[in-house]
């Protein structure tokens, strides 16, 4: 096994930003070519970095927490690597539940009642969050604290503000860094 220690001269967001930027030509999901491309995947698949942004994400996790809950599916990746840095429990939040066997939408530990931080890897809109936060509210688990690697600050902040859940990012990409970055998935 090959194992690479990191460069200590580059921070946690320039290490992620370098390894999940492709440049080429890209159809996004707007429909909009751009020449650059955010591909989040790139940063969750790799150990050295995963294992480190569960450590930044570790420092942002409040002190009372049960349960941490990613979503599906990058959030995934991310709150296993979480889960195994802070001790907690993890559960994996579906985008809808499934349609057969138990029909559960949140896999792991029974969430109800219980003090749940979200775990999602990156927001722009936060509607993935918004979904999860109604679904668990219906059910009744009331999650205050949503965590992520990337904010893009393109409205998730404030959507899940008003809705009563703070967002606390690891980093917050700006429009300096790249308009066709912040498109990517």
């Amino acid at each position: 096994m090959n194992v690479q220690a990191p460069e200590p001269a580059l921070n946690l967001k320039t290490r992620v930003l370098r390894a999940a930027t492709l440049t080429g030509h890209f159809t996004l999901r707007s429909g909009e070519v751009a020449s650059t491309y955010f591909d989040k995947y790139l940063f969750e698949s790799d150990p050295a970095l995963l294992r480190a942004i569960a450590a930044r994400l570790a420092e942002l996790v409040p002190p009372q927490t049960e349960i941490l809950a990613g979503l599906e599916m990058g959030g995934i990746p991310v709150v296993t690597a979480l889960s195994q840095v802070t001790g907690l429990p993890a559960a994996f939040v579906r985008k809808a539940p499934k349609t057969y066997g138990t029909c559960k939408y949140a896999e792991g530990p029974r969430l109800p009642g219980r003090n749940v931080v979200l775990v999602e890897d990156v927001v722009s809109s936060g509607g993935s969050l918004l979904d999860a936060v109604a679904r668990l509210r219906t059910d009744g688990t009331d999650p205050q604290v949503a965590l992520c690697v990337l904010d893009r600050a393109t409205g998730g902040f404030a959507a899940l503000t008003a809705a009563g859940v703070e967002l606390r990012a690891v980093f917050t990409i700006n429009r300096n860094e790249g308009r066709d970055q912040a498109h990517g998935q």
